[in-house]
């Protein structure tokens, strides 16, 4: 194929033809603008940023693991409820209880882990590295 084809959303227009504005003078509506926004921020709020975030990432690994404890424990309380028929609901009990401790530890980790992107985004906008875009 010896033509590039080049796809585009809005503006076909052909190589080497100059940009028309919209009549009136006014700024199409369809326009697509970029703007890269560097922020001049001290260093001291990056930091803080990405210490929060590493704090929100223990956190999260804390969330997982108490998650997987307490469901390896209700497991366990399972096979407990049937191998002891004499203490059988007793063992029920403590099944139901870690079965909603994993739940909720589950819970807590999946909240880390969007308290660690949100100050992920922080971090970049802190940076100078977002970019914000306008009509889009």
């Amino acid at each position: 194929m010896s033509e590039e084809k080049h796809h585009h959303l809005f503006h076909h227009k052909k190589e080497g033809e100059e940009f028309q504005p919209a009549p009136g003078g006014g700024v199409d509506e369809y326009a697509y603008t970029s703007e890269t926004v560097v922020a001049a921020t001290d260093d001291g709020e990056y930091a803080r940023i990405t210490k929060e975030e590493k704090h929100h990432k223990h956190k999260e690994h804390l969330g997982e693991m108490g998650a997987v404890a307490a469901g390896a424990f209700a497991l366990y309380e399972k096979h407990e409820a049937k191998k002891d028929p004499e203490h059988a609901h007793k063992h029920k009990i403590e099944e139901e209880l870690a079965a909603a401790a994993a739940v909720g530890s589950g819970g807590y980790a999946f909240h880390e882990h969007h308290e660690k992107k949100d100050d992920h985004k922080e971090a970049k906008e802190a940076s100078g590295e977002k970019k914000h875009h306008l009509f889009g």
